[in-house]
């Protein structure tokens, strides 16, 4: 029976020799968390065009969820920046920002989001994501950040802009604006931004300095959000710039939790919204798994993505029904998580403990708050996911991705995150068919006295104009198989002399029914020839794939050898 309850939920194990130390390195872990998720919170949902408070609903009944059912021991679950960029475009196509039905459609999309993870953990679909490939991930991201940091440049200037219908159309909205800008709120931006860059860059170090242990000067650091909230409330609230200076403020915020409603169901609707769920819990599935699995390799341990698939899907159902909207494990978050001491998922209890006391008894806090602050918060936040660096190095190392790169990042910007990413995604299966479609093939020869055969292009090495080796590197199927045939005849008519062909399958894993129908032509064509088929460094399965045919009988007289160097020996040097 115990083992049945840590089967679903991994806390149980855990909790056997859970001790008062480790209590307390999750209570220091849970309370940090707390203090940056409060305006982080706030952040995201004003990113995502949602009222302040929904950001902060959305770290408490999912946090509470995922610290029962999830695997990773440090995941800090909750409202995240991506996540709330595409859930601001896929809502606002269906209602305008600040009216109830706005607000109605993010929570059903949250509900969507976890029907689709709860999907993909009962079909055992974790590995569907290895379909969003580096590249495409970096571009997505890099493009998303760009995109989130400027819709929040509206904000910062103080100005009243329309979002565009893509990137270029927010961006000369802003331009257009630019006159309206409102200095109070700029200052108050730019010591925003002072503060943080501050606290991110020198606070842990002086403190340490002045004398302050490590870990309290690093919880200090990390609360610099927190930080720039306080003080915005109260440069506004004291010097009243909200009515004297036209600083936009968030104003009352609903203290206590919202009603438990049921969603409403409108299937044309739901069938709209499901396109970008999925996209959507893909994304979140994605980040929380690399994040998690990243932290879980420090302890030498792993996570388990079809529990994660489990415990993120209830995580967004409890979001949808508890006033919120999508949520994922946060890449920042988490690693504060892990770093300020998280032993095991007690800390997202407490965690959303801490959430929760802040909704109940403390949201009249922040009514003076300016949104430049939120806006700066976000923007901090988000310039790190515009990886330069990976955009360089996937330059250097392979154009083909830095393709698949460019294109996604060009066609988020162009066309939104959910048409950029499915475009990206297509273009990455694409050129994959098309690398598989075209495998690399190599004539070989000796080098020197050895045993060892390579690509003649690239080495020195020794031939024999009457018996060729070959070398295919890629698995034999339908959709390469006249790629080969062709090249391989083109290679044989170069070859006046030749008596005998041996293909190297060393780096062959697999052949398909279309594949043996094509190396049965090639056999006969190249018999007709008069030359002679071998094979050679066949692999185990492939060969008891070959030996369920009639295939190798019909070779004769030709063999199969255990290596290329037995083959050559044998046909050419014997």
């Amino acid at each position: 029976m115990q083992s049945d309850w840590s089967r679903w939920f991994p806390l149980v194990q855990w909790l056997k020799d859970y001790k008062k130390e480790t209590l307390i390195s999750d209570s220091v872990a849970g309370v940090i968390v707390a203090v940056m998720l409060v305006p982080q919170g706030m952040a995201y949902a004003f990113l995502a065009g949602l009222p302040p408070q929904m950001g902060l609903y959305a770290g408490i009944i999912p946090l509470f969820i995922y610290g029962l059912l999830g695997s990773s021991r440090s995941l800090a679950v909750g409202p995240v920046a991506i996540a709330s960029l595409m859930t601001g475009e896929a809502v606002s196509s269906f209602a305008q920002s600040g009216t109830e039905l706005y607000i109605a459609t993010a929570m059903v999309l949250a509900l969507l989001t976890g029907l689709v993870l709860l999907l993909m953990y009962l079909l055992r679909l974790s590995a569907l994501v290895n379909f969003l490939s580096h590249s495409v991930i970096t571009g997505f991201t890099s493009a998303a950040a760009l995109m989130i940091a400027v819709s929040q440049l509206k904000y910062v200037f103080g100005l009243e802009v329309e979002r565009g219908d893509h990137f270029f159309g927010t961006l000369l909205n802003l331009l257009d604006g630019l006159p309206g800008t409102n200095l109070a709120t700029v200052l108050i931006s730019v010591l925003s931004f002072l503060l943080l860059w501050y606290c991110k860059q020198h606070l842990a170090r002086v403190l340490r300095v002045i004398g302050i242990s490590s870990g309290v000067a690093d919880a200090l650091a990390k609360a610099g959000p927190m930080f720039a909230i306080l003080g915005g409330v109260l440069v506004v609230a004291v010097f009243e710039l909200n009515q004297g200076h036209g600083v936009s403020i968030v104003g009352t915020i609903p203290a206590g939790f919202p009603d438990f409603q049921l969603l409403p169901f409108d299937l044309q609707w739901w069938q709209k919204l499901l396109p970008a769920a999925v996209l959507i819990a893909l994304v979140g599935f994605l980040e929380s798994v690399s994040v998690g699995t990243a932290l879980a390799s420090k302890r030498r341990e792993r996570i388990k993505p079809d529990q994660e698939l489990l415990a993120l899907g209830a995580a967004n159902l409890g979001a949808a029904f508890s006033g919120a909207y999508p949520v994922a494990g946060g890449f920042g978050r988490s690693m504060v998580n892990d770093a300020s001491g998280a032993r095991t998922t007690i800390a997202s209890l407490i965690t959303a403990t801490g959430m929760t006391l802040t909704v109940l008894f403390f949201t009249s806090w922040f009514y003076f708050l300016p949104k430049a602050v939120l806006g700066v918060i976000v923007i901090m936040a988000v310039l790190p996911l515009i990886d330069l660096t990976g955009i360089r190095k996937t330059w250097r190392f392979n154009r083909a991705d830095a393709l698949t790169l460019a294109v996604t990042f060009v066609s988020v910007l162009l066309m939104g995150v959910e048409a950029g990413l499915i475009a990206g995604v297509v273009l990455s299966v694409a050129l994959l068919l098309h690398r598989n479609s075209h495998p690399h093939m190599a004539v070989v020869g000796r080098v020197g006295d050895s045993e060892h055969f390579r690509n003649i292009e690239r080495f020195d090495v020794q031939t024999n104009p009457g018996c060729l080796g070959l070398r295919i590197d890629e698995n034999l199927y339908f959709a390469n198989t006249r790629y080969i045939e062709d090249e391989v005849m083109v290679i044989v008519s170069r070859q006046p002399n030749l008596k005998h062909l041996v293909l190297i399958c060393s780096a062959i894993n697999f052949i398909d029914a279309s594949a043996l129908e094509t190396l049965e032509m090639l056999r006969d064509n190249l018999k007709e020839s008069g030359i002679t088929l071998h094979l050679a460094d066949v692999k185990g399965p492939v060969m008891d794939q070959l030996q369920e045919t009639d295939f190798i009988e019909h070779m004769s007289p030709g063999k199969v050898f255990l290596s290329t160097h037995e083959a050559m020996q044998s046909l050419c040097e014997g």
